[in-house]
């Protein structure tokens, strides 16, 4: 039998700050941790159940026997048990068997604070360390500059399993293979960061990873936590921003995870109402809870310590701040106030922003929330929930509308396009052409766009054209940038065959100047949140379904003119307001031949002539390319 030592690492305060919902490092304190007592090795392990009358961890090292090496409850009050057990080393595997005082009920669970976990369909925990030679100084400390929100943001979204498989292996790439391959790929494109769909250890891969059952630990179906990091590093390498998506909305019932943990509703809200999310068939967490509080904000503050993480997206915000979130009437109780608002949960958002922020400079947390919630991305002190910024889902929902539409059928649709810039400045929004768009019936991007095949792609170039000329920072899922044509498939590898042929790299090199130009053009990054950054010239003109508005910068001499022709009829001569004299040069356009456009455009730099047009005393004659956004500036 191994003897179970009496240790700790909790101190009063701890305890006290425990409690109180105001512990941010709990994952130095509880879970297991490689150390040295009196001189020998071993390791302590700590775990939060308070309904429990008995604790054991059972594990390789004990041939999974349970009572044999039973842990010490605390005697105050906290519902901490622990204690050191010896020459129980790294990678060794284990669990929590537990005892509950609720009706015998016994459980066994995989640590939630473990820092490495088995490969699924396995589900014990792994002693492991996070032992690391970080050597990304220099961005930890340029990320301060490059990651404000008056700079690019245009990020690549990865669903890490099923961006590139070895496909005579018939398998995902590793963490490390990934630090080779992914990274000079994102490089190669131009995107300013990369987003990964969630990464800590879930079960069921059909989740996707949304279904997360080890919240510290990324899943070792790629590699060990310093494969993880040397991933992370290598981009910050090449000077690319890692955001990971983060899910604090729900967890899954599996057995081994946090559901009914003690044999009591412990992480998990006990009303039903509360706890329960009827969508997703999975456990609320119990924001009222201060130690669940604890946990979570704990669990965001780790990826950005450890990890060197530079941003949150956080999921399903929405389903958080509403108590009647796909609930019926009678399925939910409103607050005291007789409203909707679930105000726990929008309390614990407000104090999680406020420690992220509060602790680290250069990072940035981003709300996946579809509603009108007011300020989701304003400060807290202000009243608002603290993000950095929020998906602007009725931009994307409105945009892929109009695009699907037969071109002749636009004409009527005018206020669909332009209907965004009516709110685009009440929040920091991002653009998210997301994982979610492509799936589930809804077809590739791609797979929307009408017409015949050039009209098609030159749909798709233009869209993608229009996005990167819009307020905000923009986000495009893992395929769309060379016009995946099948919807998005998590057992399958992108269809990178695709870029044999000339309309789908036409695609991609289109997404390669976009970013570059996005990146060297402050016009469309320095003021990307402010109505300041953006001017209609002339948004009327629905007959032609053209647009023409202007993006600026700080400096004048910056400022963009943005003409877009959302039909496929090329306009030898078409006039457009601008705002003052001399000549302008077109610098982008997205019918050029290199895109596999039809290669109209203006060679030769336009003089303004002193001709009233679209409100403005000077006007030009253009060259108006069919299907395309074009970009000009003095």
């Amino acid at each position: 039998m191994q003897e179970v030592q009496p240790y700790s690492l909790f101190t009063d305060f701890d305890i006290h700050l425990f409690k109180a919902g105001k512990h941010y490092k709990l994952y130095e304190k509880l879970g297991a941790h490689l150390m040295e007592v009196d001189g020998v090795a071993g390791t302590y392990f700590a775990v939060w159940a308070p309904t429990a009358k008995q604790v054991s961890v059972v594990g390789d090292f004990n041939y999974w026997v349970d009572g044999e090496c039973q842990l010490n409850v605390r005697w105050d009050s906290s519902g901490i048990w622990e204690g050191f057990i010896p020459h129980v080393t790294k990678g060794v595997r284990y669990k929590y068997k537990i005892h509950s005082h609720n009706n015998g009920i016994v459980t066994e669970k995989a640590d939630p604070f473990a820092l490495f976990c088995e490969r699924p369909p396995n589900t014990a925990s792994v002693v492991w360390d996070l032992d690391y030679d970080w050597k990304d100084e220099a961005w930890m400390e340029k990320r301060k500059e490059l990651n404000q929100l008056d700079k690019p943001y245009s990020v690549y979204e990865v669903h890490l399993s099923s961006w590139r498989k070895k496909i005579e292996e018939n398998r995902s790439l590793t963490y490390k293979e990934m630090a080779d391959e992914l990274v000079s790929y994102v490089k190669e494109m131009g995107f300013t960061h990369v987003e990964f769909m969630p990464i800590m250890e879930y079960p069921y891969d059909p989740s996707w990873g949304y279904q997360i059952t080890g919240y510290f630990a990324p899943t070792s179906r790629f590699g060990c936590p310093q494969d993880f990091m040397d991933l992370v590093a290598a981009f910050h390498e090449e000077g690319i921003g890692v955001i990971l998506d983060w899910v604090p909305s729900h967890f899954p019932d599996d057995a081994h995870g946090l559901a009914n943990f003690d044999g009591s509703n412990l992480y998990e809200h006990p009303d039903f109402r509360k706890g329960y999310h009827p969508d997703w068939k999975s456990c609320i967490f119990n924001y009222e809870r201060n130690e669940v509080r604890s946990f979570l904000i704990s669990n965001a503050m780790f990826w950005l310590q450890h990890y060197h993480i530079d941003g949150l997206r956080v999921d399903a915000v929405a389903s958080m701040l509403y108590l009647d979130y796909s609930r019926e009437e009678g399925q939910w109780e409103p607050n005291i106030y007789g409203e909707r608002e679930y105000l726990a949960a929008v309390s614990f958002l407000k104090e999680m922003n406020e420690a992220v922020y509060g602790t680290f400079e250069g990072v940035q947390t981003i709300a996946e929330e579809s509603t009108s919630f007011t300020g989701v991305s304003k400060p807290t002190y202000l009243g608002g929930l603290g993000f950095g910024m929020k998906w602007m889902m009725g931009w994307m929902h409105d945009t892929l509308l109009y695009f699907k539409k037969e071109c002749i059928h636009r004409k009527y649709h005018q206020n669909d396009i332009t209907f965004s810039l009516n709110y685009a400045f009440s929040e920091n929004f991002m653009l998210p052409f997301s994982h979610d768009e492509v799936v589930h019936g809804k077809q590739s991007l791609f797979g929307r766009m009408p017409g015949d095949e050039w009209q098609r792609f030159a749909n798709l170039r233009a869209m993608y054209a229009y996005m990167y000329t819009h307020p905000g920072a923009k986000l495009l899922f893992m395929g769309g940038e060379f016009a995946q044509s099948a919807e998005w498939n998590f057992e399958q590898s992108l269809d990178w065959h695709l870029l044999q042929y000339g309309y789908h790299m036409g695609v991609q090199t289109l997404m390669k100047d976009l970013n570059k130009l996005y990146k060297s053009r402050p016009a469309l990054y320095e003021k990307q949140f402010s109505h300041e950054g953006f001017e209609w010239i002339n948004l009327t003109d629905g007959d032609n379904s053209v647009l023409t508005y202007m993006r600026k910068g700080i400096h004048e001499k910056d400022n963009l003119i943005v003409v877009c022709n959302f039909t496929p009829v090329k306009r030898d001569v078409y006039r457009i307001g601008v705002p003052k004299a001399g000549k302008i040069r077109e610098i982008f356009n997205s019918d050029l031949k290199k895109y596999e456009g039809s290669g109209v455009r203006n060679v030769k730099a336009i003089q303004a002539d002193a001709i009233a047009w679209d409100g403005r005393e000077y006007s030009c004659e253009i060259v108006l390319a069919p299907l395309s956004v074009m970009i000009f500036t003095y």
